[in-house]
C-alpha cells in the first residue's frame, strides 16, 4: 500500500452498533432470531449469511430485511448428520452464485450446499473426528480460493490448517500439524481463517496462543502479526482468544479479540491496535457493547459486521 492510501484511510467507525440480524439478548429457531451466531460472511450485494451455531443452521439475511431464510440445516434448529442437517456450524463461505460450504464442528465435516437445494455434500472429513489426512476433527474457520477452487480448513483440535483440491477426498496440512504450542511451525487452536490472494498468505486466529499470524503458502512457519504468541492481554498491543481476522482492501487488519469483547483494528505493518467496536472487557448488551464476538466481516465501504455470540444478534458498526 502507498503512503498516500494510508495516510488519507480514516480508522473511525461509529462505537454504537446497529442490529441488523437477531434481537439482542433472545435467542431462538424463529426466522427473525439468531442462538449464538459464530461465523458471519457478506456476498456481493451485502447479503449476510450467518452460522447460526446454536440453532444448527445457516441463515440468510437480506440487507435491511427483519427476518432471515434458512439455507442450510433445519429452520427448526435440529440437529444430525444426515446431508440436509448441520451440527454446530462454524463458519461459511459463499461464491457469487450463493453456493455454500459450511464447517460442522460436531460433525467432523464440510458441506457443499448448492444453491436453491436442500441437501449439502460432504467435500472434506469422513463423520468422525481424527487427525488422518481424510478426517477433521472440530473443525472452524474457513476460506476458499475461488480461481483455484481449494479449500482451506482451520482445525480446532488437531492445530492445523488443511488444504482440500476440488474433488479430493483427503486433505494436506499447510500449517501447523506439529502439536498444540506458541512456535512458529505450531498452530495452537486455530478459529479464524482469512485467505489473502494477493501474497498467498493464510491469516490465522490462534485462539489458544493469543495472536493472530500469517502463514505464506508453501512455508514452513509462520510470522507474526498481531499480539503476543502465549500472552493474553487487554492493551493495545495484546490480545486475549481472537476467533476471527479479516483483512480490508488496503490490507488492514480486523480481529474479533473474543474474550476482551472488541474489535480491534491494525493499520497494515503496525503491532499497536484500536478499539473499534465493544468495551475492552467488558461483556454487555448494550449497542455500544460486545459478548463474546466470534465472527466478523468488512464490506467495500470498510463497515464491520460483527457476530456477537453471546447477544444472539449480528452488530454492524459504520465507518466514517
Amino acid at each position: 500500500m502507498n503512503i498516500s492510501t494510508a495516510t488519507i484511510f480514516s480508522s473511525g467507525w461509529n462505537s454504537t452498533g446497529i442490529t441488523v440480524a437477531g434481537i439482542t439478548g433472545y435467542s431462538g429457531t424463529s426466522a427473525d432470531r439468531l442462538t449464538n451466531p459464530f461465523g458471519v460472511k457478506l456476498d456481493e450485494a451485502n447479503t449476510i449469511y450467518i452460522a447460526d451455531r446454536g440453532n444448527n443452521r445457516v441463515q440468510r439475511w437480506p440487507t435491511g430485511a427483519s427476518s432471515g431464510t434458512t439455507v442450510c440445516g433445519q429452520s427448526s434448529g435440529t440437529s444430525g448428520v444426515a446431508l440436509n442437517c448441520l451440527n454446530n456450524p462454524g463458519n461459511v463461505e459463499v461464491d457469487s452464485n450463493g453456493n455454500l460450504y459450511v464447517t460442522e464442528i460436531f460433525n467432523y465435516r464440510v458441506l457443499f450446499w448448492p444453491n436453491t437445494t436442500f441437501m449439502g455434500a460432504i467435500v472434506a472429513g469422513n463423520g468422525v473426528a481424527g487427525s488422518s489426512n481424510n478426517q477433521l476433527d472440530q473443525p472452524h474457520g474457513i476460506a476458499y480460493d475461488w480461481n483455484s477452487n481449494i479449500l482451506y480448513v482451520a482445525e480446532y483440535n488437531n492445530h492445523r490448517v488443511m488444504k482440500y483440491l476440488s474433488g479430493a477426498t483427503s486433505g494436506s496440512v499447510v500449517a501447523g500439524g506439529n502439536g498444540a504450542g506458541n512456535g512458529n511451525t505450531q498452530l495452537n487452536y486455530p478459529v479464524g481463517l482469512y485467505l489473502d490472494s494477493s501474497t498467498n498468505s493464510l491469516y490465522i486466529a490462534n485462539f489458544g496462543a493469543n495472536n493472530i499470524v500469517r502463514w505464506v503458502l508453501g512455508a514452513s512457519t509462520w510470522t507474526l502479526v498481531a499480539g503476543i504468541g502465549g500472552l493474553a492481554g487487554s492493551n493495545s498491543t495484546l490480545l486475549r482468544s481472537p476467533g476471527d481476522v479479516k483483512l480490508d482492501s488496503l490490507g488492514n487488519l480486523y480481529v474479533a479479540d473474543t474474550i476482551n469483547h472488541r474489535i480491534q483494528f491494525f493499520r497494515v505493518g503496525e503491532s499497536n491496535g484500536t478499539t473499534i467496536a465493544g468495551v475492552t472487557l467488558s461483556s454487555g448488551s448494550n449497542s455500544n457493547q460486545l459478548n463474546l464476538p466470534f465472527g466478523l466481516a468488512v464490506d467495500s465501504q470498510f463497515n464491520v459486521y460483527v457476530a456477537d455470540y453471546g447477544n444472539h444478534r449480528i452488530q454492524k458498526f459504520l465507518h466514517y
